[in-house]
């Protein structure tokens, strides 16, 4: 067995490999959150591929395709945020080089995946606003980013509805069953819809900030989302205005509030209360301050997740909100 007690890291990832191999395993179960299930995701995977992790990391290694598939997985996710259980990459850090970095492939999809809300009752507050705020953020991303699907529409429509009438429901009263299912409902629909669309500039900047500090990814994701919304919609009234994004903030809006004449500008503001009321901190808390402003900015720029932006931002609208979102 291997405990996850943070983000995975690489050696974190080739220890539970040789744990494996001296134990003899044959399967691979992660139970915990998003962390233990990618850890688990990229033990199941170098069982069974020859060579070493970082020959198979982008960024930071050769890049190169896993061809063999893992050893066979089960998921079983204790935390309703990342939709880890059904997405097709590992988020893992490495400490050396300050980084996240993903492995990437549709090997990599668990063989089972087993959604109970029963196991998110015990939950902290803490845990459930941090976790929930990052699946409202993955299915928000996805349905306005540059590259929608009718079906990824769908499961975000339905997703923001069941998590804007439960998260709030979830975080003060750890067993209510039905918020509690419908956030891991959200959660499932949010790493779908991510994994066949994409996200946006709240996980490209989430993705350089986690590399350099200890922040857990679902704060840092929720601390950002309202300020990235914002620069999102007067970039795109400034650059785009006719894009089809405005539209699907709007929607967003409507189905966030249950208000049918809800503009972008309101979704806006109910997600910053939402943040404010779950106590959410601000990137300061975690450690960053001026001076790290443009080397994180920097880093985002070239994040993946950014690709899928609905407007592409500037390095000067990328340093600002980062200074929102500082406190």
């Amino acid at each position: 067995m291997l405990s996850i007690t943070g983000e995975p890291t690489l050696s974190d990832v080739r220890k539970g490999v040789q744990v494996a191999r001296a134990a003899g395993c044959d399967l691979v179960i992660a139970l915990g959150g998003g962390s233990a299930i990618d850890a688990g995701k990229a033990i199941a995977a170098m069982l069974t591929n020859d060579g070493e992790l970082l020959d198979y990391l982008e960024i930071i290694g050769a890049g190169r395709v896993l061809t063999r598939p893992g050893a066979p997985f089960i998921a079983i996710p204790t935390t309703a945020g990342t939709g880890a259980e059904v997405t097709r990459n590992a988020v893992l850090a490495s400490p050396e080089h300050r980084c996240k970095v993903s492995l990437r492939s549709p090997l990599l999809l668990p063989k089972v995946a087993l959604v109970d809300p029963e196991l998110t009752y015990s939950l902290s507050p803490a845990i459930t606003a941090r976790t929930g705020l990052d699946a409202l953020t993955q299915l928000i991303e996805p349905y306005t980013c540059c590259r929608p699907n009718p079906m990824v529409d769908a499961l975000c429509m339905e997703g923001i509805r069941r998590a804007a009438r439960s998260l709030r429901a979830a975080w003060v009263e750890g067993g209510n069953r039905a918020a509690r299912e419908d956030m891991c409902v959200a959660s499932l629909f949010g790493g779908l819809a991510l994994a066949n669309a994409g996200l946006g500039a709240v996980h490209g900047l989430a993705a350089s900030i986690g590399g350099r500090f200890p922040a857990p990814h679902g704060a840092v994701c929720a601390a950002l989302l309202p300020v990235v919304m914002a620069a999102n919609l007067r970039a795109l009234r400034s650059r785009a205005p006719d894009s089809d994004a405005l539209r699907r903030y709007d929607e967003v809006a409507q189905w966030l509030t249950r208000e049918a004449t809800a503009t972008a500008d309101d979704g806006v503001a109910w997600v910053s209360e939402l943040v404010s009321e779950l106590r959410i901190p601000k990137l300061r808390d975690y450690g960053m301050g001026e001076a790290h402003i443009a080397e994180l900015a920097a880093k985002a720029a070239q994040a993946s997740s950014m690709k899928a932006n609905p407007i592409v931002l500037t390095g000067e609208e990328l340093a600002e909100i980062l200074q929102q979102a500082m406190g």
